[in-house]
């Protein structure tokens, strides 16, 4: 017998520390977690909540990466896009926590961030 056989509403677990057909069975989700997309903040959409992955240097001992970390782009830290510029969307408005930071694509590049899918 399957662990995950298809219930009414979604799937339905069956205990496996209940032996034989008096297995105790609960529903959950069918799609209950979500997995994470790994991409730059760069092409993060409007108003669309991330969280910071990593920042990552483009030459050894990057000024701006160790800038951006200073500011507070650290993995696990919340992250959304604001606002973008009208002509080729640069500056990116940036907002981590209660703080705004105005930021060139090429900044937001090195910004690496994982979206819920």
């Amino acid at each position: 017998m399957s662990n995950w056989p298809a219930g009414a509403g979604g799937a339905v677990r069956y205990s496996p520390a209940a032996p034989g057909p008096d297995r105790i069975a609960y529903a959950c989700e069918p799609f209950s977690f979500k997995l994470a997309v790994d991409q730059s903040l760069k092409d993060l959409k409007l108003r669309v909540e991330a969280i910071v992955d990593r920042v990552e240097d483009v030459q050894a001992a990057d000024p701006i990466a160790a800038r951006l970390r200073d500011l507070g782009f650290v993995a696990g830290e919340p992250v959304r896009v604001v606002a973008r510029g009208p002509i080729g969307g640069d500056p990116l408005v940036v907002q981590i926590g209660y703080t705004r930071f105005a930021l060139r694509r090429a900044e937001a590049a090195r910004v690496m961030i994982r979206v819920a899918a």
